[in-house]
């Protein structure tokens, strides 16, 4: 009798161990879960987001989509970076102008680690956020919506020499990311096209075989660097980019899978999906795994993706959320643009003073 007991018990626990296995499977959220949780979280607060966030937003939206219910969140964009491009056009040929404004970016970066390495980065080219991060960010924002710079911009672009900081070891180490955006942004606006010399820096700067030496912060910044490749080539998901080009990238992401999933945070590993997503290989186990890991870190009280130290903030995690929603709903066409001047209703919309539209761009969207 006690070993029918034993049995019935034991056969009692194996069916509630699958009963909770079961429950724990039914629980977990699927990617379109997610996805959905993160649309609906970030679109009925998208108006509380600062301008750079809710057009970062909206301008990454319109690429995967063509929908343009996201063109009013970019044309807010629009409007900032237009007022800023004219706010600093007189005072492109003003020495100390530049210096002040210079100073006051420097100044404005975090007291933390990324913070303290880019300002001593910095010390060696005190110009360069000011032209890098101002006028040539802002440019290649125009560009990007169909808008011809004044030559004025151009010519001060092209008489900055760029390449020193670009190709500078301690600026690469300390913001490898930015730097990718920049060589592509000039390569973008027809300055200059700095990609090889950058890409033989940036090798120097982050040997692989000199990883096992990096801390957990080179680590990231690295990665970020190697992702900020792909996405500056792709104009910023709005085309894709040759496997021929940028397949070292990959390669280095599925040889360092381990300490890629161990060391990387949550933005990285949306990052390092869409690198792959960017060069059409949607099936590699590295998409899966990412989207995975994603899951897992989901908030879904919250709605949304928290920070490494769990932060819930709208504002400062749109960039990681953005991305997950992007890497669970990834298109097989991308949109260009938006390019507001050729899109019906909104023409109306495209500010007062503004510089001239490009003709190749002219017509219906």
């Amino acid at each position: 009798m006690k070993k029918i007991f034993n049995s019935l018990l034991c056969g009692l626990s194996l069916s509630l161990v699958s009963l909770v296995a079961c429950a724990e499977q039914t629980d977990k959220l699927s990617y379109d879960d997610v996805a959905s949780k993160i649309k609906y979280t970030f679109e009925s607060n998208l108006f509380q987001l600062p301008p750079r966030t809710q057009g970062h937003y909206g301008i990454r939206l319109y690429r995967m989509t063509g929908d343009n219910k996201y063109l009013a969140s970019a044309l807010y964009d629009y409007y900032v970076v237009n007022d800023r491009m004219h706010a600093i056009l007189p005072y492109l040929d003003n020495p100390g102008y530049i210096e002040q404004s210079a100073k006051r970016l420097t100044d404005a970066m975090s007291k933390g680690t990324r913070g303290k390495a880019r300002r001593k980065a910095l010390e060696n080219y005190p110009e360069f956020i000011f032209y890098a991060d101002e006028l040539l960010r802002y440019a290649a924002r125009l560009d990007e919506f169909g808008v011809a710079l004044p030559e004025q911009v151009t010519s001060t672009l092209k008489n900055y020499d760029f390449l020193p900081g670009l190709t500078d070891k301690t600026m690469i180490r300390a913001w490898a990311a930015q730097l990718a955006n920049y060589v592509y942004w000039l390569k973008q606006l027809g300055i200059a096209d700095y990609s090889k010399q950058y890409k033989e820096a940036f090798i120097a700067a982050y040997p692989d075989a000199e990883d096992h030496e990096l801390s957990r912060w080179h680590f990231r910044n690295k990665l970020y660097g190697l992702t900020h490749f792909i996405f500056a080539a792709s104009s910023y998901y709005q085309q894709y980019v040759s496997k021929d080009e940028f397949g070292w990238i990959l390669n280095y992401f599925s040889k360092n899978e381990q300490r890629i999933m161990k060391d990387s945070t949550d933005d990285i590993m949306a990052e390092v999906g869409i690198s792959y997503l960017l060069m059409k290989e949607k099936s590699h186990p590295m998409v899966g795994k990412a989207k995975d890991s994603l899951v897992e870190a989901f908030n879904e009280q919250a709605g949304m993706i928290p920070s490494v130290s769990g932060k819930i903030d709208l504002a400062s995690g749109e960039h990681r959320n953005v991305l997950a929603y992007m890497l669970y709903t990834w298109p097989e066409e991308l949109t260009e643009g938006p390019f507001f001047h050729q899109i019906h209703g909104v023409q109306r919309y495209i500010p007062a003073h503004n510089f001239e539209i490009e003709d190749e761009h002219d017509g219906e969207h």
